[in-house]
């Protein structure tokens, strides 16, 4: 086993927090990537990983090897793809998240597409109602909603999503349809929080007077973490939301739910790709942030 190898074997133990899940995701022995982490550190002279009986957590050293040769492996990975024959195919592993909604509603339907153009390509999809760490945990390309934080990762803007306030028809028959914000002290929302405890409900809408964002007090009966469970609540008359109009388009135009208060809306969230700092952004993930850019801008303000 070369060095490359080895490296190879710590980065998917960090990735997983566990020797045994990166054995199964390898296909090798667990004693094979206990050895290989215990010869890195070894020749390292530091210790990469804290093992307890319970977790493997990166230690310090840990933490700054792991960003180092991921890019390192990424790197050799391209290189070496630049002289195989047909360098233009696009091969490897790609690892890329978004939420539930936007790859049900949107990306799912279409990836076949995606896929046929690029045959030799493995992609993983992930569809956590979380925000990711895209280093700690290996993505190579995330689309985001919302502010950036993380400075640490390049972002690429793509637009943004124009918000809508829904009810649902029977919601709307058993507490009347809210004309003001006045009315919201008679009305009930369900309230996304992904903390499930953490933060109080209200109503926010863009006051185009002043340039704000500002809340309204609102009640809400029923608190959820998930986006799936966030537009099936407010379908089952449960509370209004307040959500992209990009994921809702069906349910609109169907009618399983309704627009409210269009003059209260919530300003537009912003959209993003993120990915990992590099001097060389893999071309695979380039093809699909410019696949998946097209994809999305019928969808975006």
């Amino acid at each position: 086993m070369n060095e490359l190898d080895t490296i190879r074997i710590f980065l998917k133990v960090a990735e997983l927090d566990s020797f045994s899940g990166a054995a199964r995701r390898l296909g090798l022995p667990n004693a094979t990537v206990s050895s290989a982490v215990r010869q890195l550190e070894a020749s390292l002279g530091t210790r990469l990983l804290q093992r307890t009986t319970r977790r493997v957590q990166l230690t310090q050293e840990g933490e700054a090897y792991y960003a180092r040769s991921r890019e390192l492996v990424a790197d050799f990975d391209a290189l070496r793809a630049m002289f195989r024959s047909g360098a233009d195919v696009l091969t490897g592993r790609l690892r890329i998240d978004m939420s539930v909604a936007m790859a049900a509603r949107i990306v799912l339907p279409r990836l076949g597409g995606f896929m046929a153009l690029h045959p030799q390509l493995l992609v993983d999809l992930g569809t956590a109602d979380r925000r990711v760490d895209v280093i700690r945990e290996g993505y190579d390309v995330v689309l985001r909603a919302g502010p950036l934080q993380d400075s640490s990762l390049v972002a690429r803007p793509l637009g943004s999503y124009r918000l809508v306030n829904c009810a649902s028809p029977a919601y709307l028959r058993e507490y009347g349809t809210p004309r003001t914000l006045d009315d919201l002290g008679q009305h009930r929302v369900v309230h996304y929080d992904a903390q499930l405890g953490g933060s109080a409900p209200g109503w926010e809408w863009f006051d185009a007077e002043s340039g704000q964002t500002r809340t309204a007090p609102v009640g809400a009966s029923l608190t959820v973490n998930g986006t799936v469970a966030y537009e099936l609540a407010c379908v089952a008359g449960l509370g209004m939301i307040q959500a992209p109009e990009a994921g809702l388009r069906e349910r609109l135009r169907e009618g399983s739910l309704v627009e409210v208060l269009p003059p209260y809306r919530p300003a537009p969230m912003p959209v993003s790709f993120v990915y990992p700092t590099r001097r060389h952004v893999p071309a695979r993930s380039l093809a699909f942030m410019d696949w998946a850019q097209t994809v999305l801008a019928p969808y975006l303000v």
